[in-house]
């Protein structure tokens, strides 16, 4: 018996880290150990206040069933409008400016899934997140990649976009500290492609996860005037505070926008475990000492991946933020995914290609600096020894 998957899945493949995960699997069954230096996802723990409230909340007899609010709690709320007030300058209603996720990964889906149909176009950065091809695939509309390039400092053309047929385009992402370049934009931009989302009717997506990993300026697309009449703003928990496996995120946007997405939302999920958020909360109040030991961390991790990127005769921005480091490979190999698969089959470390993110990515690589120094040192042994690039 076969049941054919829906349409909306006849375009979307399997997501490339799960295929390529369990194909390093394989090798370390067969003895490899293969160091992994792929994958976004913090290993340092939560301040320990964070863990102490998750624990003491959980502990609690009355804290186990739904959350009761879809909205998340006032006090999550609060904190989160808090934390935008102090590190980003920008004033926001709890109660209806913030909408709290179980990860801000599902709000690229909710947000294209309660605007997107099919007919409707969506313009996608290449390189960029996989997820906001898929999820604009899934919502059944169309999308229309915008090439970044190095020469423009991995941001959107404007002028260039201005010549396309907009007429469909109903949305636009974009994501800045971007990932996977590491680029940043200023508020001159954010002021830019909101007076480009208000001539062209078009929803501005902002995806921001990693404005506070070293990065000395956090930044918001809220800072920009007029902001909330076109744009919606996605933030986490994830890296800033090393709580990716705990599934906290937000969206930001005018109240009208919010209600909008509860819409879909609330059919899909019944909100966020109560303890979570007690300690999302306490996570969010850290002051900046939290951030500043953070990337000191970061810092010098960062070192050590500049140093695997000489040895690989790598081009590289030492200007770059955020949790990876992207560089263009050397003339010798065709393309990023060639490199990634002789340092992963004769050194047994991973990085990854940057065609991933799109054919525009295609000549570069990116390491990800979840990694203990220790670690980096033993990669940066394996690569001199295996692939004798010294």
């Amino acid at each position: 018996m076969h049941i054919k998957v829906a349409q909306r899945l006849q375009h979307t493949e399997e997501y490339y880290f799960s295929k390529k995960l369990r194909e390093i699997d394989e090798m370390n069954k067969r003895g490899a150990q293969v160091i992994n230096l792929g994958i976004g996802s913090p290993d340092l723990p939560p301040h320990p206040s964070v863990i102490e409230v998750l624990e003491r909340e959980a502990a609690k007899d009355n804290t186990h069933g739904y959350p009761g609010n879809y909205r998340g709690i006032p006090t999550l709320r609060q904190a989160m409008a808090d934390w935008y007030a102090r590190y980003y300058q920008v004033a926001l209603n709890p109660a209806t400016e913030i909408l709290p996720l179980i990860g801000s990964k599902e709000g690229i889906m909710h947000i294209c899934m309660t605007y997107l149909q099919e007919g409707d176009e969506a313009l996608v950065p290449n390189p960029g997140y996989p997820a906001y091809t898929s999820a604009v695939r899934i919502a059944g509309a169309t999308v229309v990649p915008y090439e970044l390039t190095e020469e423009r400092g991995w941001l959107p053309d404007l002028d260039a976009l201005e010549l396309r047929d907009l007429s469909k385009v109903k949305m636009m992402w974009i994501n800045y500290p971007h990932m996977p370049t590491g680029a940043l934009a200023n508020k001159d931009f954010f002021e830019a492609i909101i007076a480009f989302g208000k001539k062209h009717n078009i929803l501005i997506c902002h995806d921001n996860p990693y404005s506070f990993i070293l990065n000395e300026h956090p930044m918001s697309i809220f800072a920009a005037a007029d902001a909330k009449e076109v744009a919606i703003e996605l933030n986490s928990l994830s890296k800033s505070s090393n709580m990716a496996g705990w599934r906290i995120g937000m969206l930001i946007a005018d109240e009208n926008r919010i209600n909008e997405i509860l819409r879909f939302k609330s059919n899909m999920d019944s909100g966020m475990f109560l303890p979570l958020q007690s300690a999302a909360a306490t996570a969010l109040r850290l002051d900046s000492s939290w951030y500043t030991e953070l990337n000191t961390v970061y810092a010098k991790r960062r070192e050590k991946v500049f140093h695997i990127m000489d040895i690989l005769e790598c081009d590289y921005d030492r200007s770059q933020v955020g949790l990876f480091v992207w560089a263009k490979v050397p003339d010798k190999y065709p393309d990023g995914y060639a490199l990634s698969d002789d340092i992963l089959h004769q050194a047994h470390v991973f990085i990854t290609p940057g065609g991933i993110f799109g054919d525009a990515g295609k000549r570069y690589i990116r390491i990800s600096l979840c990694a203990t120094e220790a670690v980096l040192e033993n990669a940066i042994k394996r690569i001199e020894t295996e692939l004798k690039f010294v």
